[in-house]
């Protein structure tokens, strides 16, 4: 891309979104999203992307918009920004809140650009919380205990939190996934959670990398047995983590490079 917009946008279904567009929004809370970073007008696991919306879009609504209508609207605003920048697409029913909307209320997509991000320095200390998500498959609006636990977990002298399902096995982090490292491999936790699309660029070039990577459960108890933990979302693909609850992780150079290294060797694409 040869020059460089200067501003960020909002946009509704790949036209520039009003006050009367955002309004109804603004006061709503069933919806679906997914956010990526793009860099120089290209990002990663666009394919996981489209598969989140769409999957996401037949479970809340029974009907989702084809993925090039996707395409086109995440083309119209990355071409209408910087070349770098944090792109969120959201998805929604006209017919809002509240009702039961029928086979003509077809979903309709928000899309704002925003400053790029890379997510914090790290290493963080995540506090362990009892919590499970609501339809945790999806990737979906208005989730107040995120924020709630995070708030909870400052207090407390943490960075975030992380979640311990009914069954004691650790699942996510308020806005991250999980992963571990036992040494020699990756360790993805075993429950139900929302599969990040970091998380499924990495798992796939680890494996094409030849990296050992496996998915078990994993409770607190557990923990003093690994050798390193990590969080990753769609700023980064891995942040270390210094301690979850009461146990202290050593600092692993290795498991980081291979996350970095993983998602590093993802051709970017453009929508």
């Amino acid at each position: 891309m040869s020059t460089s917009p200067a501003s960020f946008v909002v946009q509704r279904n790949g036209q520039p979104a009003t006050a009367e567009d955002l309004a109804p929004l603004a006061f709503a809370g069933y919806a679906h999203f997914t956010a990526m970073q793009v860099r120089n007008g290209r990002a990663r696991g666009l394919d996981l992307h489209l598969t989140r919306l769409k999957a996401a879009s037949i479970e809340m609504f029974g009907q989702a918009l084809p993925d090039e209508a996707i395409r086109d609207y995440l083309r119209t605003a990355i071409q209408a920004s910087p070349d770098d920048h944090s792109l969120v697409a959201t998805v929604y029913s006209p017919a809002g809140e509240f009702t039961v909307a029928g086979p003509d209320a077809r979903p309709e997509v928000l899309v704002r650009t925003g400053p790029p991000a890379s997510g914090p320095g790290g290493p963080l200390a995540l506090a362990a919380v009892e919590h499970e998500r609501m339809l945790p498959q999806v990737k979906h609006v208005g989730e107040v205990a995120k924020t709630y636990y995070l708030r909870q977990a400052a207090a407390q002298g943490f960075d975030d939190a992380a979640f311990v399902d009914r069954n004691g096995r650790l699942s996510e982090a308020s806005i991250w996934n999980l992963a571990f490292w036992d040494g020699t491999g990756v360790i993805w936790p075993d429950a139900a959670m929302l599969r990040g699309t970091t998380m499924g660029i990495v798992q796939r070039q680890l494996e094409r990398l030849g990296v050992p990577q496996r998915t078990r459960a994993v409770a607190l108890a557990d923990l003093p047995g690994l050798r390193g933990a990590a969080v990753m979302n769609s700023w980064t693909p891995g942040v270390a983590v210094s301690r979850i609850g009461e146990t202290a992780f050593p600092e692993a150079p290795a498991f980081l490079e291979a996350l970095h290294r993983a998602y590093g060797v993802e051709a970017p694409a453009a929508p």
